[in-house]
């Protein structure tokens, strides 16, 4: 039976699911063709630029992921948020003009499977291929993490099966991507993000209050959890795990859903404002979010899982008798801030899953072409299909949220991280070293996180996180294969050159 404090939540989040839904259906008819669908026409401003590309980078991760860790093994874990910091800032620097330039003068790619084969000039499309079947891959346990995590929400929530809670969670994100497609999700993305900072921000902080500021924190937590070198059993951390941790920060270059933001930026004269904003949302809501870990250890103790810290923090501000501030509406809210993090970034998965799905599987191998509206339909059905293999994945409720995204995240920055830098900054490159990059990253990773070896896989045996060694080895693969084979065509040096320099467009 619902309580009162139940209802007021259960209102709140009728509200934000109406107001998706809305949006949805308003870009519906905006969506007539696929450019349109996968990448809004490229006239993303600035402010939807910035807060799509992060609000669909960190999902449920950021608020019960993180956390999690923070709260089970201490500050310790913040490595991964200094990583992650840090590769946000690089990716907009180094990244974001540039491939927004390039995939322009590359016949107008609008996927980074497309890029790739344009950029190559691969006739063969074994890049194109190759790139989709491992965004198919990743993608599907990526998205599988969000369905987790809104699972695990609806169900704590309102006390509800955890498989009746999953499909909610689904159901509420595929009907909006569905229908509107990119621009859809980026707007919903905009006030996601917003949601999720003011949210991430605000419950530790009356949290904190509660408990006397940090003096009374300070008495409340072991010293060992508040030493970032510790691994909150009172070990020293290694230097294998903070390597790991920050290696976390080299995944951004590879994620295709991010990426695709810096593509349908309206100009490169935007991308500077975009960069501040998503640096400062970044820095932001990771210090916000480790302190969630600290300050529920304290606020609230001995949870069976760490991942619901946040949702439990809530419930004690706003939720029953004894909250400290009794709007339990404005509750319903802030709960709604994790709804939005999960659906920030499962709804741009489904979506660049689809693209690749169509446009670099289907119309790779279809023998005729078909028309747009064909296509268009068929974009949808493949967000549907994907939507439902995520589901299978996430029906169990077997793997944490943070497991989920790991693997995923090392699987992309693996395969595409260090291709993408190198298409970019190095001439010489050329399609057999971008095919071996890819295939080298992308087997790297699922060697070393799914092959046991003498009863247990390489990541555990050696501890050290799979992006490492994907990243380095795609990358060193991409190098000697490049160079041991035949140069790229003057035709394709000669567009490297001049993706070099700013389109006339973006000066005016």
């Amino acid at each position: 039976m619902l309580t009162s404090g139940t209802v007021w939540v259960l209102i709140s989040f009728v509200i934000y699911a109406a107001i998706m839904l809305t949006i949805g259906f308003f870009f519906f008819k905006r969506s007539s063709t696929l450019g349109d669908f996968f990448l809004g026409g490229r006239n993303l401003n600035s402010w939807v630029a910035a807060m799509s590309a992060q609000a669909s980078d960190m999902s449920g991760w950021l608020l019960m992921g993180l956390p999690g860790a923070v709260y089970a093994f201490g500050t310790g874990q913040l490595w991964i948020a200094v990583g992650l910091a840090i590769g946000t800032a690089l990716n907009w620097l180094l990244v974001a003009k540039r491939l927004r330039r390039y995939t322009i003068i590359s016949n107008n790619s609008i996927t980074i499977p497309e890029y790739l084969e344009n950029r190559f000039r691969d006739s063969s499309r074994i890049l194109r291929i190759a790139a989709a079947i491992f965004i198919t891959i990743f993608f599907a346990v990526y998205a599988a993490s969000g369905f987790t995590a809104g699972g695990t929400l609806f169900s704590q929530i309102f006390g509800i099966d955890y498989k009746i809670a999953l499909l909610i969670t689904v159901a509420i994100i595929l009907v909006y991507t569905f229908f509107g497609g990119f621009m859809a999700v980026c707007w919903t993305d905009l006030i996601q993000g917003l949601l999720i900072l003011v949210g991430i921000i605000a419950v530790p902080i009356i949290a904190l209050t509660a408990l006397g500021g940090f003096s009374g924190l300070s008495a409340a937590v072991q010293p060992e959890y508040l030493d970032a070198l510790n691994d909150g059993s009172g070990n020293t951390i290694t230097a294998i795990s903070i390597v790991s941790q920050l290696a976390w920060g080299l995944g951004y270059f590879g994620m295709p859903h991010i990426l695709v933001r810096f593509m349908a930026i309206k100009s490169e004269s935007k991308v500077k404002r975009s960069a501040l904003i998503a640096i400062v949302w970044v820095l932001f809501t990771l210090a916000a979010a480790i302190l969630v870990g600290i300050v529920g250890l304290a606020f609230s103790p001995n949870l069976a899982n760490p991942e619901t810290v946040f949702i439990q923090m809530i419930q004690q501000i706003f939720l029953g008798e004894n909250a400290i501030v009794a709007l339990p509406l404005l509750g319903g809210f802030v709960l709604c801030a994790i709804l939005a993090a999960i659906m920030s970034t499962a709804d741009s998965q489904l979506l660049v899953t689809a693209s690749a799905i169509t446009g670099d599987i289907y119309k790779s191998v279809a023998k005729k072409e078909k028309s747009g509206s064909f296509y268009l339909r068929f974009s949808r059905l493949a967000v549907l299909a994907v939507a439902v293999i995520a589901f299978i994945i996430a029906f169990g409720q077997n793997s944490s949220v943070m497991a989920l995204v790991s693997n995923a995240w090392a699987g992309f920055g693996s395969a595409f991280g260090a291709l993408i830098l190198l298409s970019l900054y190095w001439r010489r490159i050329n399609r057999a070293g971008a095919a071996a990059a890819i295939i080298a990253g992308g087997l790297t990773v699922i060697i070393w996180e799914y092959i046991p070896f003498g009863g247990a896989t390489l990541s555990t045996s050696t501890e050290l996180y799979s992006l490492v060694p994907g990243f380095i080895l795609s990358m060193l693969f991409g190098v000697v294969i490049s160079l041991l084979t035949k140069p790229p065509s003057e035709e394709i040096t000669k567009e490297f050159d001049a993706a070099q320099v700013p389109l006339v467009e973006d000066e005016a």
